[in-house]
């Protein structure tokens, strides 16, 4: 944290569209560890709650918001200095949400005379995608444009943390089978580390001028592929495992054929996401841009592995 950021940010009233989530808990310990005013809007502030300790009194407040209607982003937005937009789904209208909706939080944002206003979209948006969800985060930055030109784009690739819900997903899947498919094994992923994407987006938000009206992509200093991933967390469980590589063809069909379930393991729009990679262009400013250094998966994989292996931190070097 550089001083300049914290007289930047401190005081200042930063709302944050969709800050219950994975995203919104690390942005809002940076943004709190800043000394700004964090406000959090979102369908379920309930769900905040317990990010309440992490301020001093006053400092946070939860704002019930349904991004779909104009009066209740008028209420989240009125007053703000700031705002990060964090909405996004993988299912459901998309289009309300982080297409066409997430045009209605910019102009909301230019509405309440917000200063800075940053989207965080993702890598792999792409208006002439078949799949609705990259489709609509390309739409959804073409309409925070028009709508907040002086708006920033953050296009992070896949994010990693102690508690996200990919990296984890596979710790538990390994730790309970001794063989697992592996959908898409060749298919390149740049991991972001969760709290270096934060870190980001404070960044941009501290400095408006220098940085708004750009697209930054955020990937992560490594690039990797969905078998060596799965590899690393069996290794860091001290497991051996046998992972079986899926012919495409084959893990196409599955997705069609059960994708639909609830808890199915990969839709078909998922696996189409996968093979098309997460994997920044380079064509866009990033993390150095930023002044920041990214940090890779292998720095903390090791000690959030701990709690899968066979008897803790006292297993043998090769368990089960």
């Amino acid at each position: 944290m550089s001083i300049s950021d914290s007289e930047e940010l401190s005081g200042k009233i930063v709302t944050v569209l969709g800050g219950s989530g994975f995203f919104g808990r690390h942005l809002a310990q940076e943004l709190l560890a800043r000394g700004a005013r964090l406000r959090l809007a979102c369908r379920n502030p309930e769900r905040a709650y317990s990010l309440k300790p992490l301020g001093n009194l006053g400092q946070i407040t939860r704002v019930r918001c349904d991004v779909t209607k104009p009066q209740s982003l008028a209420a989240a937005l009125a007053g703000a200095d700031m705002a990060v937009n964090l909405v996004g789904a993988f299912d459901g209208d998309l289009d309300a949400l982080q297409g066409e909706g997430a045009g209605r939080i910019a102009k909301a944002a230019a509405d309440a005379g917000v200063a800075s206003f940053v989207h965080v979209s993702a890598v792999g948006a792409d208006a002439a995608s078949a799949v609705d969800y990259a489709r609509t985060k390309a739409e959804g930055e073409a309409a925070v444009g028009a709508a907040f030109p002086g708006a920033t784009i953050v296009r992070p690739s896949l994010l990693f943390g102690p508690d996200d819900n990919f990296v984890q997903m596979f710790a538990r899947l390994i730790a309970m089978f001794p063989v697992l498919p592996v959908f898409g094994p060749e298919a390149k992923l740049q991991p972001v580390f969760i709290d270096d994407a934060a870190a980001a987006v404070v960044a941009i938000l501290s400095d408006p001028d220098k940085h708004g009206g750009k697209t930054f992509e955020l990937g992560g200093p490594e690039v990797i592929t969905m078998l060596d991933l799965n590899q690393r967390i069996a290794k860091a469980q001290r497991r051996k495992r046998g992972f079986i590589e899926l012919p495409d063809a084959v893990s196409a069909a599955f997705a069609a054929a059960t994708g639909w379930l609830p808890g199915a393991p990969i839709t078909s729009d998922q696996f189409a996401l996968l093979k098309a990679g997460n994997v920044a262009s380079g064509k866009k400013p990033g993390f150095k841009q930023l002044g920041l250094v990214p940090r890779p998966l292998g720095l903390f994989l090791d000690r959030w592995m701990v709690q899968y292996r066979k008897h803790g931190r006292f297993g043998a070097a090769q368990g089960a």
